[in-house]
């Protein structure tokens, strides 16, 4: 059995400008708009929704495989995620464009001038699932996470055809989708992700209400930023799991990638919702106190030391049975 995350590949290039960037505008030639910012520092971050939680998966002591489409750019984020035990061999590598990129520029006042360059994620549609259930195993769960559309729905209709359970987390294309885009992608989920806004906006988008929602998919996860997660099943009620609380707060990017790595890990070890919902705002908060998606380490002892504190005994105690492969 395997775990298939399908979803975005990507670095960020991230750039400071120490000023802001109003001084060097003028209103009235916005027409004519042509300048240049000389910025202080470069860094260049390992992304993507779908690596990020590969990469989650992977410090937790799991195989996951990633199904995305890169360009051959991407040798050295490949090497890296192999080194914490992602499954590469079903990436999609384009012959003419290059992995998808963000490119960003904040200035003092935390304005931004942001480009996305998605280049070889369109490629992904290319993707068929069946090839890696033959090779890897049929998956216990396939998530679908932010990624070329119609890469998306491919993937989504391939799991109701062939009966592969999927977890669908449209995330970001929720702000760009229309319903068409949308319902398919919720339809028949065994899971669907999203966060309070974005449960919003699936209501919006769809016509769909609250409880028509519910009973299309088996279990609705609603992450609630720093109050924790609430897990909604028809006809039952809602569990509500707390978040834990950060040493110190870095930058939130990446923190919903970690939840998901970390639930779909209790998934997959048959902890209850609850266990799983608590395991996966465990991996987040250590986003939260790093800059960048994949900059954070784990150790067995302190892992579970937050939990005790977080969660108590009994809940370190069903946890602990269950990382014994947990990756130093």
């Amino acid at each position: 059995m395997s775990l298939l995350i399908c979803g975005s590949i990507a670095t960020d290039h991230l750039m400071s400008f120490p000023g802001k960037f109003s001084d060097s505008l003028v209103v009235d030639q916005l027409d004519k708009l042509s300048v240049s910012f000389l910025v202080d520092d470069l860094d260049v971050r390992r992304g993507g929704c779908a690596a990020n939680i590969c990469f989650g998966l992977g410090n937790l002591g799991l195989a996951p495989v990633l199904v995305g489409a890169v360009g051959e750019d991407f040798g050295d984020y490949r090497a890296w995620l192999e080194r914490h035990h992602v499954d590469c061999g079903s990436v999609h590598v384009s012959e003419t464009r290059h992995t998808a990129r963000f490119v960003c520029t904040t200035d003092d006042a935390d304005a931004q001038i942001a480009s996305f360059y998605p280049g070889a994620m369109s490629e992904a549609r290319e993707i068929e699932l069946k090839p890696i259930a033959d090779r890897v195993g049929d998956p216990d769960y396939v998530l679908v996470a932010p990624d070329d559309p119609e890469a998306m729905l491919r993937h989504t209709d391939e799991c109701r055809q062939r009966g592969y359970r999927f977890i669908s987390d449209p995330s970001q294309q929720l702000a760009f989708g229309d319903g068409d885009l949308i319902r398919p992608l919720v339809d028949g989920a065994d899971l669907l992700i999203s966060n309070e806004y974005e449960s919003s906006l699936i209501r919006q988008k769809t016509g769909w209400s609250h409880e028509e929602v519910l009973s299309r998919v088996g279990t609705w996860v609603v992450t609630l930023g720093a109050t924790g997660v609430r897990i909604e099943r028809a006809g039952e009620e809602p569990i509500e799991v707390a978040a834990v609380p950060a040493e110190r707060k870095a930058e939130p990017t990446g923190v919903g990638d970690a939840f998901r790595a970390g639930f779909l890990a209790g998934l997959t070890w048959e902890l209850s919702l609850e266990r799983a919902a608590q395991l996966g705002c465990l991996l987040a908060v250590y986003v939260v106190e790093q800059i960048g998606t994949q900059e954070y380490t784990l150790s067995r002892s302190g892992f579970l030391a937050r939990c005790e504190a977080a969660y108590g005994p009994e809940a370190t105690k069903d946890i602990a049975e269950r990382i014994e492969t947990f990756r130093p």
